[in-house]
């Protein structure tokens, strides 16, 4: 499809020229995030979560290579590493340190948004299945390069983390035991397995910057999906990305990334655990061991079975329902087989849509809460409604739910019946036009 506006890339320069006739990088930045990326008009601010999710990765690059330059990978030096040599010694080292620390809780937390985005929104369905699975595996290696993170400074919950995680494997039968001496070198976690830890700490966040590309390429082929979920029919219908979207990403990612410079400089360790700042010691357990706070719905489900069942005991039961808990994400796009893709338009998914973002919470809070008898049956409820959801509520909503009426345009349901007129590449929309509008 062609759009009036949508211009091919000409460098003016002779540099630039030069440069593009050798190397076209500028063109595919042009085409791939410029004003030649078409760009559904009616994005609204839920839209903004994937810029700021690549914005807090690049940052926690950035930290993690100059943490890495005076990091010390051994059992009798990694703590001492962290919070003496670079919470003292190194030059604004602490603020590395906080900003490296809460850089991965705020990653989590924008891409927990995006991915509720995507679910309320149906950004899973067709044609962006691909798009969707490329985000589950970057969020499958944030998990595994988080986890590796966290037992990095050698603190007692870093060690007892890495303990229990670790264990999770064991519950395999047959090959369990051999996998988890395998990934830690030994029969505890010592200097082997921080030594591994630490490389692939290291190394999986460039594997992440690779799939985010791949993401990227594979959303440019369908195009960006749109709170009303109806196609993009024809020029009316979309923006260029620059300068309307990046003016729009770019004042949000400057109010979010100040609640984050808020909470490094004034609460650094307010998501963090105080265990973590003593020393490991294999001899003496933490009263309680939890995981990070992003963790911690999959920690509610993996305690939440406590039962054998059949000829499974209840700690593989525990293992598979984690796991599985993640991968069912992968075949939402077969399991919701409703034709309209966004949730404002679904009355009986959004309730439900609702419903399930409170079972989360509440897996949250049993995940990080200590266990008692009230606690392990909140959290068994919670679970079974987790999988209730995804496998009986919602393919029943999406057979015989009866969906709203959809706009016959993108620009229909911003403008309300008014005329669309597109603005010609480089002035500004005339007032009361469709690029003036904001998204409902």
């Amino acid at each position: 499809m062609s759009f009036s506006w949508a211009r091919p890339y000409e460098p003016k320069h002779p540099v630039a020229r030069w440069i593009d006739e050798r190397l076209p990088l500028p063109r595919l930045v042009y085409g791939a995030i410029g004003g030649g990326y078409p760009v559904p008009r009616n994005l609204n601010y839920w839209w903004n979560f994937g810029v700021l999710a690549g914005i807090f990765l690049t940052i926690q690059i950035v930290t993690g290579i100059v943490l890495a330059m005076h990091y010390y990978a051994s059992v009798d030096g990694a703590f001492t590493s962290v919070n003496q040599l670079i919470m003292r010694d190194v030059s604004a080292g602490w603020l590395l340190r906080y900003a490296h620390m809460n850089g991965a809780s705020f990653f989590f937390i924008v891409t927990y948004i995006h991915i509720f985005r995507g679910l309320y929104y149906g950004s899973y369905k067709a044609p962006r299945e691909l798009v969707w699975m490329l985000g589950l595996v970057i969020y499958l290696l944030m998990m595994a390069t988080a986890f590796m993170g966290y037992v990095l400074p050698w603190g007692q919950m870093s060690y007892w983390g890495a303990q229990v995680i670790t264990g999770f494997f064991s519950a395999f039968p047959m090959i369990g035991e051999p996998l988890r001496i395998w990934i830690l070198g030994g029969y505890a976690p010592d200097q082997a397995a921080l030594t591994r830890f630490f490389s692939l700490h290291y190394l999986l966040p460039f594997v992440i910057a690779a799939v985010v590309i791949l993401h990227i390429w594979a959303l440019h082929i369908p195009g960006s999906s749109n709170p009303t979920g109806v196609d993009v029919k024809d020029e009316r219908d979309t923006l260029p990305f620059h300068p309307f979207y990046t003016a729009k990403d770019g004042w949000f990612a400057a109010a979010f990334l100040l609640v984050y410079a808020l909470l490094t400089y004034f609460a650094p360790n307010y998501l963090g655990h105080p265990d973590n700042y003593i020393p490991a010691n294999p001899l003496a357990t933490p009263a309680h061991i939890v995981p990070e706070w992003y963790f911690w719905p999959f920690y509610a489900i993996l305690r939440s079975c406590t039962f054998n069942l059949f000829w499974i005991d209840a700690k593989l039961w525990g293992v598979l329902a984690m796991f599985g808990s993640i991968l069912l994400l992968f075949f939402l796009p077969w399991i919701d087989r409703s034709p309209v893709r966004s949730g404002s338009y679904r009355p009986v998914f959004k309730r439900f849509f609702w419903l399930l973002v409170v079972d989360i919470v509440i897996l949250g809070y049993v995940g990080g809460a200590p266990i008692t008898p009230f606690n392990a049956a909140l959290g068994q409820i919670a679970a079974a409604y987790y999988f209730v959801h995804f496998l009986i509520i919602l393919p029943l909503v999406s057979a015989f739910e009866t969906p709203l009426p959809l706009p016959n345009s993108i620009s229909e349901s911003v403008l309300h019946g008014e005329t669309a007129e597109a603005a010609p590449v480089g002035q500004a929309p005339r007032p009361g036009s469709v690029a003036t509008a904001t998204a409902e």
